[in-house]
């Protein structure tokens, strides 16, 4: 996890306050109405010492019975306005903080549908997770228990102290004589309780990313016998995340019994001065009655405020994450007038590299100077040694990337000026490490396109020889499929992959790494049936097995981000480069050791066959 986990920001923030309220906006009915039903309860609850001082001093002292029962039936009635409009205003909270929740999820996870693949190379999986999560419950909670009821605590504050003045000033200022006292310990529990929130935050982000990177690559701890001292190491950061959480513990469990002791001592001045008033004539004593229950009442919202304060840190936190993300700018996205591409009858798929320069950092280029021509139709074959840049010319073609220096036509038209969406229609993918979703073997072929037919899907399953094992499976077509294919073998991923590509019909195919992962018989069954299909269609292929592109009508050859050798196979193997040693690699020093690198940053050497 990045370090800005453990950023708490400022306690408030007016323009990060600005766009949280911007959210509220479209649901500003039901935050009047839940603010509405706050103020009215709030009213209810003044009115309750209120009734009291009544019923002693006008009922009771008289022995008026009548009079004594309609004020209790006036606080029966109060105490049922009171819990309606609770519910009133819980509920509409509650399900408009839901909604809230719901559009920024759904903006946040649209963004990153938009962001580009540099975006993601930067940035881990379980942070933006978080974003989408941890942080939206964050201001969830803002919504439904800080932003409007701290109006309500606020007005309750208001309204006993005018109450109260109005009642006995005298007896007001004795009881607001321990405030001093109350904005010494709020001042106290807020700096640590700072602190205490920076400090759990951090070792909660330990966890997180501690979790996700040991889960993830278990099958490595396991193999490699870590589990002993992964669990230590994790038993050393759980336990730092306990101790700072006791450590928290201490502020709250200090905090709110000095509120109730302050309180205590404000009740106690009330009876001590209150009650020489009483007995001097000057004071009621319904008049006392309600100042102790005021009192009472009067401390309650202040200590709801201090914690409403951690909960305003919190999300102006979280809300600076989501923010930055949401800043994000999409660098690759369609121009707003975009050139289209009609589909053609016949074979199409006309591809040119233009002197094509690309670096992921500033000036370190992965690919200098680029140029070659794929006609329509035609099958190309992309070799290299590690690092050559193969990768990134599929992932430029797509436009994944763009290019930092000259520019990929398809069709005539530069990708740059293209839609998107129907640029990477054109194509389809398929790559080494396949990823399969949580579904059934159907959907992970048609891919939500409703379109393709289930006939379309089990032609495209047949063709790659796919069919015979989706049929052994308990529930054919329709069996599911765990997350990421985890009950299917790697070859059988491969095949589904194949049967994805296939069935969406494309202009283009690309095939990166496609079979390096599938045994020698289902890679047989598998260039069969490419065999018939790339008829059709343009196909570039790359590939470390050299047999898989022999019969390509064209092969590339990349070496530290140049074309160095453009043929067909045979006539590579005459020219006896880069091409002819990466042969002699694979098929002829199988007797003769192993193969060795030369100085020359990954050239191949291999002994020299005989004439």
């Amino acid at each position: 996890m990045s370090l800005e986990e453990d950023v708490v920001g400022k306690a408030y923030d007016a323009r990060l306050m600005r766009r949280l309220l911007a959210y509220l906006r479209p649901y500003r009915l039901q935050a009047l109405g839940a603010l509405s039903a706050i103020i009215a309860g709030s009213v209810l609850q003044l009115a309750q010492p209120y009734l009291m001082k009544i019923a002693i001093d006008r009922y009771i002292a008289a022995g008026d019975y009548a009079g004594l029962r309609l004020v209790a039936l006036a606080y029966l009635a109060i105490l049922l306005g009171s819990f309606a409009l609770e519910y009133a205003q819980t509920y509409v909270l509650q399900v408009t903080g839901q909604r809230i929740m719901y559009d920024m999820r759904m903006q946040v996870y649209g963004h990153l549908q938009r962001l580009d693949v540099r975006f993601f190379d930067r940035n881990p999986v379980g942070r933006l997770m978080t974003r989408v999560t941890t942080d939206v419950d964050v201001l969830n909670d803002l919504f439904t228990s800080g932003v409007v009821s701290v109006f309500g605590d606020v007005f309750t504050l208001a309204g006993i102290m005018i109450v109260m003045l109005s009642m006995n000033w005298r007896l007001a200022l004795v009881t607001f004589s321990v405030l001093p006292l109350i904005v010494i310990v709020t001042q106290w529990f807020r700096r640590n309780v700072r602190e205490s929130y920076r400090t759990v935050r951090m070792w909660i982000a330990r966890i997180n990313a501690y979790l996700q990177e040991n889960i993830s690559g278990m099958a490595t701890v396991q193999l490699f016998r870590r589990e002993q001292r992964n669990f230590e190491r994790f038993d050393e950061i759980d336990r730092g995340h306990r101790d700072a959480n006791v450590a928290s513990i201490f502020y709250y469990a200090v905090f709110y019994p000095a509120i109730e002791v302050i309180g205590a001592l404000a009740t106690a001045l009330i009876i001590w001065y209150g009650g020489r008033r009483v007995i001097a004539g000057a004071l009621t004593l319904g008049s006392l009655v309600a100042f102790i229950q005021y009192s009472g009442r009067f401390f309650r919202p202040i200590s709801d405020i201090s914690e409403k304060f951690n909960l305003l840190q919190a999300a102006m936190a979280s809300s600076e994450r989501i923010f930055k993300l949401l800043d994000t700018p999409v660098d690759v996205q369609s121009p707003a007038l975009s050139t289209r591409i009609g589909r053609p009858a016949g074979v199409a798929g006309h591809i040119v590299f233009d002197r094509v320069w690309f670096a992921y950092n500033g000036d370190d280029y992965v690919l200098r100077d680029v140029s070659f021509e794929v006609n329509p139709g035609t099958r190309v074959g992309i070799v290299g040694a590690t690092g050559a840049g193969k990768s990134t010319m599929i992932n430029l073609l797509m436009r994944f990337y763009d290019v930092s220096r000259g520019r990929i036509l398809i069709d005539g038209a530069d990708l740059r000026e293209m839609d998107l969406h129907e640029l990477r229609s054109l194509f389809s993918l398929v790559l080494q490490d396949v990823h399969l979703f949580s579904g059934t073997v159907a959907t992970n072929i048609r891919l939500g396109n409703d379109r393709i037919s289930d006939a379309g899907v089990r032609r495209a399953a047949e063709a790659v020889h796919a069919d015979p094992f989706i049929r052994q499976l308990p529930g054919g077509y329709d069996s599911p499929v765990a997350e990421r294919g985890a009950t299917l073998s790697v070859g059988q991923k491969q095949l589904l992959s194949f049967a994805r590509a296939l069935a969406f019909d494309p202009r283009i195919l690309v095939l990166d790494e496609a079979t390096s992962s599938v045994d020698t018989e289902t890679e047989l069954l598998i260039r069969d049936a490419l065999q018939v299909l790339m008829a059709e269609r343009t196909t570039i292929a790359i590939a470390h097995r050299l047999s898989t592109i022999q019969d390509m009508d064209q092969i590339l050859v990349l070496h530290k981000g140049e074309l160095r050798e453009v043929g067909t196979h045979q006539e590579l193997l005459a020219r006896r480069g880069i091409y002819y040693r990466l042969y002699q690699l694979q098929y002829k020093d199988q007797e003769s050791g192993a193969p060795r690198l030369t100085a020359e940053a990954g050239a191949v050497s291999s002994p020299q066959p005989s004439a």
